[in-house]
């Protein structure tokens, strides 16, 4: 069962419109959702969590629709949004002893571990917490009533470097178990990078592609070369480039280029870049 399927989901705002989304997250994988700022990614998000209605499409999670089912599926769920939405005057114990009466399988003994583990106070209140350690209690609470599906909308926001990479293992770690799942929304392209199995580029309410990591990696690479040496690829070869004074660089398709010339691999980053920039 795919712990996501989203088909031909639709949203329209005034200047803004999602068009015709489609998704599949496999069950024990992670997908990272790229895109600039107004893509879509937030909205997405909020309409597989049913915050907005939707125009058009369906939702399923894990093989139910995302409109139904809604205590079942609140279990189910860990969300951690860009505005984490923990009371301000609060602790983090005192969230801690709400949550138990949340979630049917809070378990109070792994969110401590948690807390610890993420160096968080538990005596002081939320209002007093950095953005990230806002975030970090956030996260705790989303791993800590047992969900299948992660859903993180820039959960490694506000991080440093170091917190960002434990924090990057954990989700890992979670989808060891088959049946955990995690989507997640970031504008730190290196954490979706080093943490996903599949990428899904949106620019500007469309989907570019939605692929498995290690293959995009396999597919694409980048050229450098000269105008004249561009003009002799097939045209099907080269889905982006850049041209300076100094020459051309250009996203390909491997399987295209010919033997003799040099392909340098291309980070998920810069894959992006490309494809945005060629479809505007």
């Amino acid at each position: 069962m795919n712990a996501l399927e989203i088909r031909n989901l639709t949203k329209t705002y005034t200047g803004f419109r999602l068009d015709h989304l489609n998704l599949t997250l496999p069950s024990g994988c992670i997908m990272g959702l790229i895109g600039e700022n107004g893509a879509g990614k937030s909205t997405t998000i909020k309409l597989i969590l049913d915050m907005i209605h939707k125009d058009e499409g369906s939702i399923q999670i894990m093989g139910k629709d995302n409109t139904k089912n809604i205590q079942l599926l609140k279990e189910d769920i860990g969300v951690v949004l860009d505005d984490v939405g923990i009371p301000e005057c609060l602790t983090a114990k005192q969230v801690g002893k709400i949550m138990q009466y949340t979630f049917q399988r809070w378990d109070s003994k792994l969110y401590n571990s948690y807390l610890q583990k993420l160096s968080l106070p538990t005596e002081k209140p939320f209002k007093e917490f950095s953005r990230g350690m806002k975030m970090k209690l956030g996260i705790a609470v989303a791993l800590s009533h047992h969900p299948k599906l992660l859903i993180l909308d820039e959960a490694t926001s506000g991080l440093d470097p170091v917190v960002r990479d434990e924090v990057v293992e954990m989700f890992s770690e979670f989808t060891r178990d088959e049946n955990h799942s995690v989507l997640i929304s970031s504008h730190i392209v290196s954490d979706l990078e080093k943490l996903c199995d599949y990428i899904a580029f949106l620019h500007k309410g469309k989907l570019l592609l939605c692929e498995e990591k290690d293959r995009l990696l396999e597919q694409y690479g980048l050229v450098q070369c000269s105008k004249e040496q561009l003009l002799k690829l097939a045209p099907s070869a080269v889905k982006g480039k850049k041209i300076s004074p100094y020459g051309v660089q250009a996203l390909v398709l491997r399987k295209y280029i010919p033997a003799n010339m040099v392909i340098s691999p291309i980070s998920i980053e810069d894959l992006f870049i490309f494809m945005v920039k060629e479809s505007v």
